[in-house]
């Protein structure tokens, strides 16, 4: 007799988390998946930046991903947490490719700056800038338009870095 209350609760539980994952479009799962896995991505070439750079303005900047990066990631897991979308939890195959390269190249600092502070930020630029005006739910469009002037910023910085390097 007690087991079949159980299955009643369990059978409520389920319902709710899937209505609270249908309460998510698609598209803006995939957005906030895409934006997980690329904070993470951003932490972990932080941290490298911290180990590898050379000059203290690229572990500067790996210092600056870092503290933004988990800010931004962690309001995207309790958001993502809330609407039922699960996250990714370790950087993906292919950023850690990308982290394995920047991390043996012969100029560390100037292969981080340009993949990293450069090419990932304009991407990530873009990515946010459709979330900002086409999510479909309203909490994941104000993430991405809060987190966007963070991105604007570090690849303004990153292009500032370019620069100085005389790229």
């Amino acid at each position: 007799m007690k087991t079949f209350p159980r299955l009643l609760i369990a059978a409520a539980a389920l319902a709710a988390a899937v209505a609270a994952q249908a309460q998510v479009s698609k598209k803006d799962q995939d957005f906030m998946t895409r934006a997980a896995a690329g904070g993470l991505y951003e932490v972990a070439a932080g941290t490298l930046a911290q180990e590898k750079g050379r000059s203290p303005t690229v572990k500067a900047f790996g210092e600056m991903l870092i503290k933004d990066h988990t800010a931004a990631n962690g309001e995207l897991k309790a958001l993502a947490s809330a609407k039922g979308v699960t996250l990714p939890a370790a950087v993906p195959a292919d950023k850690k490719k990308r982290l394995d390269k920047i991390a043996k190249a012969k100029d560390f600092d100037k292969e981080f700056v340009d993949e990293v502070g450069v090419d990932d930020h304009k991407k990530d630029i873009q990515l946010f800038e459709k979330a900002s005006k086409d999510a479909d739910d309203a909490e994941v469009k104000a993430f991405a338009a809060k987190t966007l002037p963070t991105l604007k910023a570090h690849h303004e910085h990153a292009e500032g870095l370019k620069k100085a390097y005389g790229q």
